[in-house]
């Protein structure tokens, strides 16, 4: 499973996005670019997950350990709700990290890198 987001603010070695979104603002299913779509409590099972157990950031998923999560918010309907912003952002997970390797800090400054991407273990079912 691989799922992309474009890079949203990138300053002072922090770096914040969408890691993934389960719908957009219209509430419509986001298809990944493998085809793939995730439920957004499945995505928030995943998110909590990866922040409790793991909560660093790798590189073209190969290199680890290359940021630290520094913020973490998993956009589900009860919360878009209770925060008053339904119709103005998609369910998903929003991360900020805080680069720690300069080599990869220096290739986002540069451009190279523009989006976010999660990776993980999933099994695909038919909808």
């Amino acid at each position: 499973m691989k799922i992309t987001a474009r890079i949203a603010k990138a300053d002072e070695h922090l770096v914040f996005g969408w890691a993934s979104m389960a719908t957009d603002k219209a509430g419509i299913p986001v298809v990944d670019s493998v085809g793939d779509i995730i439920p957004i409590g499945e995505l928030e099972k995943a998110a909590y997950n990866f922040v409790e157990f793991h909560g660093r950031g790798g590189e073209m998923h190969a290199k680890f350990d290359v940021a630290h999560v520094v913020e973490s918010v998993v956009f589900t309907p009860e919360k878009i709700a209770v925060l008053g912003l339904s119709g103005e952002i998609p369910q998903g997970w929003w991360i900020g990290l805080r680069v720690t390797d300069e080599e990869v800090w220096q290739k986002i400054k540069a451009g190279v890198y523009t989006m976010l991407s999660i990776g993980g273990r999933a099994t695909r079912e038919d909808l």
